[in-house]
């Protein structure tokens, strides 16, 4: 080959590489246009589940899961408050999101293969670690889920908890006898009323629960077994891949938040001054515009960030040690700190 022929070559290299790394913008699917067009968010949440999603006397709602709603679209529309939550049961809530009624789902709903892979929908990540445990009245000096041998156990159909409480039950010869109700309020009138001698689903719903809606909580143990993995998050359709994309990386900028230190009181000072570049990339400040790939402006994670505070603000908020559910941060605390968080880098 020439010496010409080589540098041909060498500058044909050079302008695939450019090309392969121009950015290219996202193009707004059909899910993501209509909330554009409709101008607010659909949210499916769970009808009651406090520290998760659940509303007050005035119908405002808070948790968790509501909040991942609230940034999601302040990232989208610029406003936190353009949110329609739709309570939905658990029967409800995957003919909800398969048929459009709700945009997203943000319903402490568990990520599982079946779901994931058979009913059209995309789970965007994580954003509670939890596991199954069993609730039972301290009056019964049960120490240890072994010991419910014959057991009426409460229980919601629909859920991965009905099917993990008949694993267990067959996997240790407990012969736990299911008392099945359809809504969590039923399942938690029954257990309150004696009918049933435990009561099992999330962890983190029998902390809720047991502060919420037991007259005397002191009187009920969460007893320590976690028997399945419980990875609970956001959910959209298959199919509008820019929607699934925002809802995975608004996920991963609180999370990213937390570990750089911005926080929902600070994140306008920062945004003004920092010099750390990843703060800066972050919140929009530098030269380089990551919304332009989301199909969004550069203040995207800014606004989500300053709607609902990082991560770890929300749930030292809603579930945290000092709320009534008093949840210890464990396995959702930051990676850096020994626990599952980890953002992928925001670049």
């Amino acid at each position: 080959m020439t010496s010409t022929s080589l540098k041909s070559a060498a500058f044909l290299g050079l302008a695939a590489a450019a090309t392969a790394l121009t950015v290219t913008p996202a193009h707004a699917g059909k899910d993501l246009d209509a909330i554009k067009q409709r101008g607010a968010l659909i949210c499916g949440v769970n009808t009651g589940l406090a520290g998760f999603s659940a509303a007050d006397s005035q119908g405002r709602w808070s948790g968790l899961d509501v909040d991942t709603c609230r940034a999601v679209a302040a990232a989208i529309l610029g406003d936190a408050n353009k949110v329609r939550f739709s309570p939905l049961t658990a029967q409800q809530r995957f003919t909800a999101l398969q048929s459009g009624e709700v945009d997203m789902l943000s319903r402490n709903t568990t990520w599982t293969l079946t779901r994931d892979a058979s009913l059209g929908l995309a789970f965007t990540g994580v954003n509670f670690y939890d596991g199954q445990a069993f609730m039972v009245p301290t009056k019964f000096n049960i120490k240890s889920a072994k010991d419910l041998k014959g057991a009426t156990v409460c229980v919601q159909s629909g859920t991965t908890t009905e099917l993990n409480l008949t694993d267990y039950s067959r996997a240790n010869n407990l012969n736990l006898r299911p008392v099945v109700f359809e809504k969590v309020e039923a399942a938690t009138a029954a257990y309150v009323a004696g009918r049933c001698q435990a009561y099992t689903t999330d962890a983190s719903g029998l902390a809720s629960i047991r502060s919420k809606e037991v007259p005397k909580p002191e009187e009920h143990v969460i007893l320590p077994e976690l028997i399945s993995k419980e990875p609970l998050g956001p959910a959209v359709r298959q199919g509008d891949n820019e929607l699934y994309n925002i809802v995975k990386w608004v996920g991963f900028a609180l999370l990213e938040a937390e570990e750089l230190g911005v926080t929902q009181a600070n994140v306008d000072q920062q945004k003004a001054s920092s010099t750390n570049p990843n703060v800066r990339r972050l919140l929009g400040a530098g030269n380089e515009d990551t919304g332009k790939l989301l199909g969004l402006d550069k203040d995207w994670a800014y606004r989500a960030i300053k709607a609902v505070g990082n991560y770890g603000e929300q749930f030292e908020r809603h579930v945290g040690p000092k709320t009534p559910i008093g949840l210890p941060r464990g396995s959702n605390n930051l990676w850096t700190n020994g626990g599952l968080m980890y953002a992928p880098p925001i670049r």
